[in-house]
């Protein structure tokens, strides 16, 4: 048995760590250390456009920041999923374990399923309130 008192803290301790954790990798990872210029070529080698990276940068960074102000958090949570997916499938190949050679898939299918855990929570306690216009489906 689920004790509700305990759901909205669950939540908000699984949205900030998430966003700390898109924050981390979009700002200090991406931008900091690899440079945006290096991230788009990246993901060059990989066979994407160079353009996707900066739109992921700014999803991760923008979507880290969200999480954590608890701003928007289903919506949030589930636009991150069909980038987690594309995370998930450069490193199926690797194997399982994120310690391989390139890194493997455990870690992004993680984070896919604490994102749509996340979605299903909401927000949970000390979340930014923000206005929403008519009736919100994910709020």
């Amino acid at each position: 048995m689920t004790d509700q008192r305990f759901v909205p803290y669950s939540a908000l301790l699984l949205r900030v760590s998430l966003g700390i954790l898109f924050l981390a990798h979009g700002f200090l990872l991406k931008v900091m250390t690899f440079t945006p210029a290096g991230t788009a070529k990246f993901f060059e080698s990989l066979g994407y456009p160079a353009f996707f990276a900066y739109i992921v940068i700014i999803a991760e960074v923008g979507g880290g920041i969200a999480l954590i102000l608890g701003a928007y958090t289903r919506l949030v949570s589930l636009l991150f999923v069909p980038i987690m997916i594309g995370a998930t499938m450069q490193h199926i190949g690797n194997g399982w374990g994120f310690g391989n050679q390139g890194g493997g898939w455990e870690f992004p299918v993680l984070w896919t399923a604490l994102l749509f855990v996340q979605a299903g929570l909401g927000s949970g306690a000390y979340a930014l309130k923000l206005p929403t216009f008519g009736k919100p489906v994910l709020a």
